[in-house]
């Protein structure tokens, strides 16, 4: 896709023939090509006298294994170019490329100021695209919140240990390219002019919101995960508290029953009173210990 003197070239999960086409068209370095078809590049910006090279990830999530993954964005810029590579499907650079693709006037509107100007577009919506995930992330420990003491605390365990799960891999996503971000910072004056510079400042608040935002999700979802131990050892707590009441208080029956049980002589054995009066007693200290144990709020 051209305007003017630019063109964006879009090629999603290269093959070696892109490669290929990749050579013979320009004269990228090839420790560049190799990162290229490596699957697990770290975000980095390499400059060149003629372009730079620049390797970004962002979240996506994969249906396949139900869990967020980092999606890498292999990205060329020079003055009348830029080459975009993600590995996997990154739904804000294709939107962007078919509305470019679709659209004269947003063709003009995204390529007419440089290749900085594209470069500042596309990875901005990259990063706005995290913004609906964490909204997810959200209203899902809010929901846990609510479960928890709503007495669903058995449940929610799992829900919870997934939640953790995907915001420790969206934080291994962004805390790496921070310091990449804070380079392009410095490297954006070579494609943009000055009175566009304030764009990418706000790439860098972007992040930096995101990052705040994991860290408080973060939070609370260890918070929710030490009342959800709390509340499921409080349960705990009141069944062995009233099986341990039920255990004293038959305790003193037992010990009737054990001693008229012995083989030995006692008043009145073998009498029909005898036997009313060991029930008699046995319920008598039955309905005193269920009485004391009652006013000491212990059943």
């Amino acid at each position: 896709m051209e305007y003017g003197e630019l063109r964006w070239i879009n090629i999603e999960r290269p093959t070696p023939v892109d490669r290929a086409w990749l050579e013979e068209h320009f004269d990228f370095h090839p420790l560049d090509y190799e990162d290229v078809q490596s699957r697990n590049q770290r975000p980095k910006i390499d400059e060149y006298p003629d372009y730079l090279f620049i390797v970004l990830h962002f979240p996506v999530f994969d249906k396949a294994v139900g869990r967020l993954n980092a999606a890498e964005l292999d990205i060329f810029i020079g003055p009348d170019f830029l080459i975009t590579m993600p590995n996997a499907p990154l739904p804000p650079v294709e939107y962007l490329f078919e509305r470019c693709r679709a659209s004269d006037e947003v063709r003009e509107a995204m390529l007419s100021k440089g290749s900085g100007y594209l470069l500042y577009k596309i990875v901005d919506d990259a990063f706005d695209y995290c913004f609906p995930m964490l909204r997810k992330i959200g209203n899902k420990l809010e929901r846990l919140e609510e479960d928890i003491f709503e007495g669903l605390a058995d449940e929610v365990v799992r829900d919870l240990s997934n939640s953790k799960q995907e915001i420790i891999n969206f934080r291994k996503v962004i805390r790496p390219q921070r310091a990449v971000l804070r380079d392009l910072e410095r490297t954006k004056q070579r494609y943009l002019a000055e009175d566009l510079e304030v764009y990418f400042d706000d790439i860098v608040d972007a992040s930096e919101r995101i990052w705040d935002m994991l860290e408080n999700f973060k939070e609370v979802v260890e918070a929710l995960e030490d009342t959800n131990e709390s509340v499921l050892s409080h349960r705990v707590n009141e069944v062995l508290r009233v099986l341990t009441a039920f255990s004293v208080v038959i305790l003193p029956l037992t010990l009737f029953a054990s001693i008229f049980g012995m083989n030995v002589d006692f008043p009145f054995e073998g009498t029909v009173d005898a036997f009313w009066g060991i029930l008699g007693g046995m319920l008598v200290v039955l309905l005193g210990m269920v009485g004391y144990f009652r006013s000491r709020g212990w059943l």
